[in-house]
C-alpha cells in the first residue's frame, strides 16, 4: 500500500490505517526508537504512542512522505522518553553520549528560529558533501543514535575505525560551522 492510500485511510477514520502503518513501517519504527532508548519494551511503547499521534495529527496533516514524517515522530517521542528517564534517574540508550559528541561542534546555546533553519541547511549541505560512508555512519550514529558497536557491525568496520571516521566527521562539521558563521 502507498503512503497516499495509507494517508487516506487516516483521513476516512479507519482502523486499517493503523494496520497499514505498522505492515509499511512497523520495524523501521523500532528501530529508531530502540537505538534511542536502548531497551525493547521502551522502543514498543514508543512505536504505539508512534501510532496514535499519527492517529490523532492525521487529519489535519498529509504527510508526504509518511515515513519521514512518522520517523521524526517516533525520534521525537524516544527522546523525549530518555529526558523524562534521566529525569527520573533511568537509564538512555546512546542519546547522552552522542549529545556530548555533538557538542564539541554544535552549540547547545539558544537559537532563534531563523538560526535554526539556517543551522538545519547548512547541515543538510555537510551530510550532502559527505562521501557515502561517512555520512551513512554520521547518520546512524547522530540520528538513529546507534552505538559505536552496532554501526560497526552493520557496516563491517572495526569500532576503532568507526570512532575515527565520526571524529573526522565531527572536526570538518566544526570547521564548516565555524566558516559559516555559526559559534561552536
Amino acid at each position: 500500500m502507498t503512503d497516499e492510500q495509507i494517508v487516506n485511510l487516516y483521513w476516512e477514520r479507519s482502523e486499517q490505517a493503523i494496520r497499514e502503518t505498522e505492515k509499511a513501517y512497523g520495524r523501521y519504527f523500532h528501530h529508531i526508537a530502540r537505538g534511542i532508548l536502548g531497551d525493547d519494551e521502551d522502543a514498543k511503547e514508543i512505536v504505539n504512542d508512534t501510532y496514535l499521534k499519527a492517529w490523532n495529527s492525521i487529519p489535519p496533516e498529509r504527510p508526504n512522505p509518511l515515513r519521514a514524517f512518522l520517523g521524526r515522530v517516533t525520534r521525537q517521542l524516544a527522546i523525549n522518553r530518555v529526558e523524562l528517564n534521566s529525569a527520573q534517574k533511568r537509564g538512555g540508550g546512546e542519546y547522552v553520549a552522542v549529545l556530548d559528541e555533538l557538542g564539541e561542534c554544535i552549540s547547545d546555546g539558544e537559537e532563534d528560529m531563523s538560526s535554526s533553519l539556517a543551522l538545519r541547511e547548512v547541515l543538510n549541505q555537510f551530510l550532502r558533501s559527505l562521501p557515502n560512508e561517512a555520512r551513512r555512519v554520521f547518520i546512524k550514529r547522530y540520528w538513529y543514535m546507534l552505538s559505536i558497536r552496532d554501526i560497526a557491525e552493520e557496516y563491517g568496520m572495526s569500532e576503532s575505525r568507526v570512532k575515527s571516521q565520526l571524529m573526522r566527521t565531527r572536526q570538518k562539521l566544526r570547521i564548516k560551522l565555524e566558516h559559516e558563521g555559526f559559534d561552536v
